[in-house]
């Protein structure tokens, strides 16, 4: 059997939060945010909502979209950096809200590559017959772990969560994947409340997001555009089979400058940071939605799917949509 996401689903939290909330908190401003990140809102949680309950409403989403039963979901992956609790993990608390008490659960701690990872993983799970129907998911509360006395972190964060539902078929439409990850970036995106040292260097022991933006912009670009290559080769494929390309979304100049170094116009690049803001793991199930709910992405469609952030961490796929 071959690996099938049949469905998709997604949700944000209803609180929208514009550019200017930030000029109130540090010296910026709506033109300064958007043309150096191509951001205009974000959405953020409630004080009450959490990881699990975005999550929920994805995988309750895909299920009413596409019709489909969650009951004999036999696996659960979920990505997030924003976990409810360090244990027990997110994917087990969904798991026993959606009532399906069969299934495996794991949380992948891979952040701005988690979703690729899960679909990696979920392929993997199905293609060595060790399961049928895997929910992947990739959601986010950054708002709670975000340090608003950061001017240039804390314009990009933003809420929101995307689900796939990854099945069992005979003919399958998730291609050939990377993952991948380079450890000794780690000291330049991290997220820690423990004093300890990462390659050596002391970290700010916050529980917050610290982020390199120039160190992590420069390695995006650079690995990003070797690895998009690696996938298609690996795919059989050049870019010009390439309908849809979808990055995760770090920053639009980041999405801009991967489009002029792999070859494919940006027009043909599909973002969610220009509503969404930076999700991590739940960016490109986020863009993916919006480019099938706009009539873009079709039947037949060939779409490139590639995460990378912290870890430093990369995944990857391409999916031929709706078949």
């Amino acid at each position: 059997m071959q690996a099938k996401i049949t469905a998709i689903g997604t949700y944000a939290p209803e609180q929208v939060i514009d550019n200017h909330y930030f000029e109130n908190l540090i010296e910026t401003s709506d033109e300064w945010i958007q043309s150096r990140t191509g951001i205009k809102t974000r959405h953020f949680a409630r004080l009450n909502e959490f990881t699990s309950d975005l999550s929920e409403k994805a995988a309750l989403n895909l299920a009413r979209d596409y019709n489909k039963d969650l009951s004999d979901v036999d696996f659960i992956l979920l990505a997030t950096v924003s976990h409810d609790h360090v244990m027990p993990s997110v994917a087990a608390v969904l798991q026993h809200r959606l009532g399906i008490a069969q299934a495996g659960a794991l949380d992948i701690s891979a952040a701005c590559a988690g979703f690729g990872y899960g679909v990696s993983l979920a392929k993997g799970m199905i293609e060595s017959g060790m399961h049928r129907k895997v929910l992947v998911i990739g959601a986010e509360v950054l708002s709670k772990v975000t340090d608003f006395s950061d001017r240039t972190s804390c314009i990009l964060f933003g809420d929101g969560a995307g689900a796939v539902l990854v099945e069992a078929a005979e003919k399958g439409n998730v291609g050939a994947c990377i993952v991948g990850a380079e450890g000794n970036g780690g000291q330049d995106l991290y997220m820690s409340s423990q004093s300890t040292m990462i390659n050596g260097e002391l970290i700010k022991a916050s529980g917050k997001i610290y982020q390199n933006g120039r160190k992590v912009f420069k390695w995006a670009v650079n690995r990003m555009t070797e690895q998009a290559k690696v996938l298609l080769d690996k795919n059989n494929l050049t870019i010009d089979d390439i309908d849809w390309f979808v990055p995760h979304s770090a920053n639009m100049r980041i999405i801009e400058a991967l489009c002029k170094g792999i070859g494919i116009p940006v027009e043909k690049a599909l973002e969610s940071i220009s509503v969404y803001g930076n999700t991590s793991s739940a960016s490109i199930p986020l863009a993916l939605y919006e480019g099938i709910k706009a009539g873009k992405v079709k039947k037949g469609d060939k779409v490139m799917l590639l995460g990378f952030g912290g870890g430093l961490s990369y995944a990857g796929t391409v999916v031929e949509w709706g078949v």
